[in-house]
């Protein structure tokens, strides 16, 4: 089956917004096994709308749009496929009493506006929305599927996973397409492409490798015509991956590196503190986005100026002699943490985030500091990007650092 996305949304080609919504589909396509050959970006012009639905008509065999379909003049993609299509939109009594409804529990009165949403195609059938006031629509012709979905990432998600995947996946009976995730970390796309090379060549399992802000995540997919044969055809190349990398491999699927740090953490009834100063609190924030993470995080310390990181227990000799963007400090802020908290592991991240340098460091220099009341050790790195992504990095470096100390690595 042949597949396009069309996003539609004139902020989409301004740069005002970030389409997220077709590489999402774009992998839920790939995990069915349906070829993406397309995707298109058009604004909020009819013509141009018209004109691009029309030729994904013509050449594809699942058509796929997302985005305009609120309820303003401006969310053209219900009168586009009308027109493309020679049908005439009507109000369906069934949607707009759903919408009043939507409007109504919370305690709102509903635009007149809305009532766009709730018109429809005699083709077409609605895709229930329950986190929106904008359904999708199903529209089905021989050999043709068309697809509409709202712009909203979430809604368009939901709408994919209850509504759309199932009806496809039957559409594609006597194929079964499973996948499996390996996420590794401290390890190069390049290296990870040459330690699996051989398994590349396959075309059946496939295996490809991508650079994540998490580190780099490595796709198993195999085809086959049971469940049981596709999920043997995974296994066997999964094991082949772990006995050349598996010390890199810190989680699968939909595995968090905060999650899977925190489940070490919870079997080993261990507890965790930060010190942060470049980073500003991003550590605790990841740790603590983890349902649970009470249980084992003990707290997080801003230490900002040195002022403070000195009120917080850290050395002040360390500071005058060192600096604070320094081995040492980094050393002494994360035992400062685990002493100042009563935890059983502390952990610090300090450095220069940039843009400028700082006490003589480079943009991206990061010390991260562990303590786990046996042994204290630091790692040093100097990390490409601005300065949000010196901050995220950093973070996700000092996570995978307490995993390694929690394995005893």
């Amino acid at each position: 089956m042949k597949a396009e996305i069309i996003a539609t949304g004139t902020e989409l080609l301004l740069g005002e917004i970030t389409d997220a919504n077709s590489p999402y589909l774009a992998n839920q396509l790939s995990l069915l096994g349906i070829d993406l050959y397309w995707i298109s970006t058009v604004g909020d012009n009819l013509g141009r709308l018209v004109e691009v639905l029309q030729r994904a008509w013509q050449r594809s065999e699942l058509v796929i749009t997302t985005g305009g379909l609120g309820p303003t003049q401006g969310d053209i993609t219900r009168d586009a496929i009308a027109m493309m299509l020679g049908e005439e939109l009507t109000v369906d009594c069934g949607e707009e009493q759903r919408l009043r409804s939507f409007f109504s529990k919370r305690g709102m009165e509903m635009p007149q506006s809305n009532i766009r949403q709730a018109t429809c195609i005699p083709s077409a059938t609605f895709l229930p929305n329950p986190l929106g006031t904008a359904p999708g629509w199903w529209i089905e012709r021989p050999g043709l599927t068309l697809i509409t979905l709202p712009g909203p990432p979430e809604e368009l998600q939901q709408l994919w996973e209850n509504e759309c995947a199932s009806r496809l996946r039957q559409k594609l009976s006597g194929v079964v397409i499973l996948s499996r995730v390996l996420k590794t970390f401290g390890i190069s796309e390049a290296k990870l492409g040459e330690l699996v090379s051989d398994l590349v060549k396959s075309s059946n399992p496939t295996v490809a490798t991508y650079a994540k802000s998490d580190g780099i995540h490595l796709r198993i997919t195999a085809k086959a015509d049971s469940e049981p044969r596709a999920r043997e055809m995974v296994r066997g190349f999964e094991d082949q991956v772990r006995t050349i990398a598996d010390s890199a491999i810190w989680g699968v699927d939909s595995d968090t590196l905060q999650g899977a740090t925190g489940r070490l953490l919870t079997e080993k009834a261990l507890t965790i503190a930060a010190m942060e100063s470049c980073t500003g609190g991003l550590l605790a924030a990841t740790i603590t986005a983890v349902p649970g993470s009470s249980a084992y995080f003990k707290g997080g310390i801003v230490s900002y100026t040195n002022e403070f990181k000195i009120a917080s227990g850290v050395d002040k000799f360390m500071i005058d002699n060192y600096g604070a963007v320094s081995p040492e400090v980094a050393e002494s802020m994360a035992h400062a943490a685990r002493e100042r908290l009563s935890s059983d592991i502390g952990v610090s991240i300090t450095g220069v985030a940039g843009p400028a340098p700082m006490e003589g460091k480079a943009s991206g220099t990061v010390f991260i500091g562990i303590d786990d009341g046996g042994r204290r050790r630091v790692i040093s790195r100097t990390l490409p990007g601005n300065r949000q992504r010196v901050r995220e990095r950093a973070t996700t470096m000092a996570l995978f650092e307490i995993r390694k100390t929690l394995l005893g690595r």
